[in-house]
Parts: structure tokens; sequence; C-alpha cells
């Protein structure tokens, strides 16, 4: 099985102008697909992480304004329907820009033209995504060649894969491309609680692909770098600041600085959509608080195969759920795009810019 024609999270159909995505929320232990047809359907699919990772949440905003349009097509309806798919999810970078990229395309346009170019777009828009993923992982396998290791073991927090994009992943992208090239790699996948995200979503796709992986605690990472045995940590992106901050899944921060204090790597894989450039520095970025809910239950199968919901704390008790936090540029040893390989800095992203303007 390989990424490129098999594994994806969001199926299109033009002649139907059906959009299918994997709900997340039952994985591992459930394989479904739903079926998006209504505004609705698309926000509560963002909102409640049916559909996320920024890349994703991006397009799928995408198509929900094109079928939005659909059913009107008017200059209220287009910006009614902009906003309740804005306000889905405040910390990903790629949702403002996929609207913002639909919605000045019709606003130029007659109503009567806008869903057909709407629907255009969202499609151009998923398989930009799909080339440029391939592209950072070509960009990152040559980084991940440099270390010059036999066997490489690789850590990795959230999902960053092809459930996060449409196919290959950022994070995960490289991974996929060493295995195929050959390479003996096998990945650290760290839980990422409170959802889980790494031994729910990562760890079923990495094993989908064949690749070998263990999960981890979250607080064992510090441990496994100071024994030697991470070569490397990639990590993803949900929003990067002009300056080099990236802003991941809450957990990230703490992985930088025992990646820093033990000498090993730590590399941030992203397409240039996620670079906010608006955004001075890290400190910008709004972060997401999430329902304490999260923290304090936890759904699973019990003894019989039955899919649950139980509590892990004392009645009554009260959780803080930020759903990600900010790593310093300077924690960052390289920035991986679709473009090359940057400097976390605000030079270095100044570099890529420049590339991306043709200059």
């Amino acid at each position: 099985m390989t990424v490129s024609d098999e594994l994806c999270s969001l199926r299109w159909d033009a002649h139907r102008a059906s959009v299918e995505v994997i709900d997340q929320t039952r994985l591992p232990h459930s394989l479904q697909w739903r079926h998006l047809d209504s505004l609705h359907a698309f926000c509560h699919a963002i909102s409640a992480m049916q559909v996320r990772g920024a890349p994703l949440i991006g397009i799928t905003a995408a198509f929900g304004l094109a079928h939005a349009l659909t059913e009107d097509p008017s200059d209220t309806a287009l910006g009614q329907a902009r906003d309740a798919l804005l306000a889905t999810r405040p910390t990903a970078v790629n949702l403002r820009w996929a609207l913002q990229q639909v919605s000045e395309l019709v606003q130029a346009l007659p109503p009567r033209e806008r869903a057909a170019a709407a629907w255009d777009k969202a499609q151009r828009l998923r398989l930009d995504d799909i080339a440029n993923c391939e592209r950072i992982g070509e960009n990152g396998l040559r980084i991940l060649r440099s270390l010059g290791k036999e066997r490489l073991n690789i850590m990795t927090h959230c999902n960053a894969g092809w459930l996060a994009t449409v196919k290959w992943g950022t994070a995960l992208a490289p991974i996929y491309k060493a295995q195929a090239s050959g390479i003996d790699v096998h990945v650290w996948v760290s839980e990422t609680r409170p959802r889980n995200q790494g031994s729910g979503l990562t760890a079923w796709e990495l094993q989908q692909a064949g690749v070998p992986c263990t999960i981890v605690t979250d607080n064992s990472c510090g441990q496994l770098m100071r024994q030697g045995r991470v070569d490397c940590v990639i990590v993803g992106s949900d929003r990067t600041a002009a300056n080099g901050d990236v802003c991941n899944k809450v957990g990230t921060y703490l992985k930088a600085l025992a990646a820093r204090a033990n000498d090993v790597p730590f590399y941030t894989a992203l397409p240039e959509s996620t670079i906010d450039w608006s955004c001075v520095e890290g400190g910008q970025i709004p972060i997401e608080e999430r329902d304490e809910s999260e923290v304090l239950r936890v759904a699973g199968l019990d003894s019989d195969g039955d899919l649950c919901d139980v509590g892990l704390a004392a009645s009554g008790s009260q959780a803080l759920n930020q759903a990600f936090d900010v790593t310093p540029a300077d924690l960052v040893d390289t920035l991986i795009t679709e473009y090359g390989c940057f400097a976390a800095s605000e030079k270095g992203l100044r570099k890529l810019r420049k590339i991306i303007s043709g200059q």
C-alpha cells in the first residue's frame, strides 16, 4: 500500500459534486466515511474534529463554501457561509487562507457563475495540497539522508500525516518517502493527550502504510532523547509566524526543549499556506481552548469490544484544555516546505517569500 495512490482523507466526486471525509473521531477503532451535504455538516466536521490538521481543515472549508454557493450564490449568503466556516477553528491559518482564496475568486463573478468556479477552485486547492505535501516529503528526505544513519528513529507529535492533509501529510511525508527509498525507519509516536491524535491517528495511518512505529506516553519523550534513542523530531504546524515561531499541538514546545537539551535535531514540516505573514511573532497567535471534558474523560473500547466513554477524574474536577502551544523559532533547526528547507527565522522566511514571489 502506498500513500500516493490509495491513502487519502477527502474524496471528491466531480460528477455528483460530492464530498466525503473520514470521520477521524471514530479512528482507530472504526473507519467511517461521512458524506458532507450541507453547510452545517461542513462546519460540524471541522469544529467536532471529524476532520483536523491545518491543511485538511482549509481544503474542507473551501469545499464547504462551494457547497453553500450552490444553495445560494448571493453576496449575503457568501458572507454568512464564510463567517460560519471561519468560526469553526481559530488557530489553523489555512482555514482563513482557503476561504479567502475562494471568496476573492467568486466575488468578482456574477452569482450564476459562482458555484461552478468555487467547486473548481476547491478541487485545485486539493490537488495543490497533494503536490505540495509530496514535495515536502522529498525535501525532508534529503535532510533525513544527511543524518547519515543506517537506521532512523524519528519522533513525531500529534498527527501531521495524510489524515491531516489530503495525501502524504507534512511531518510524515519525509518518513513515507524514506520508507519508499529503502531507508530502515522507525517512528516514536507520542500519544498526544488529551485527544490522543498520536496513538489514535498517527500510529493507525503509519500501520496502514507499513511503517514500523511504537506508541509512547507524552511524558516519556524527553527520557527517550536522553537515552540516545531518537535521531530527530519532525512535527507539523497549524500556524507559523513571520519570525519562524511555530504553533502546533500542545506538547510540541516541551519536545523542542528536550530536543535542544539533548542535541536532537528538531524539524517542522509545513506548506507555505500555513505561514501567517501578518503575524509578527508567535505570541500573537490565538490559542484555542477546547472543552474540559476532553481532559476529564476518555473514549475507547471496553473488554467486550464496545466503544465507551469513561471519566478519569474525581467528580466536580475542573480542567484547562489549551489545544496548542508555541515553539520559539530558536528551538527549530529547519522549516521543511514545498519550496525547500529554510532557517526558522525572519531572515529565512524572507528568503522563502522572495522565492514564492519570483524575485
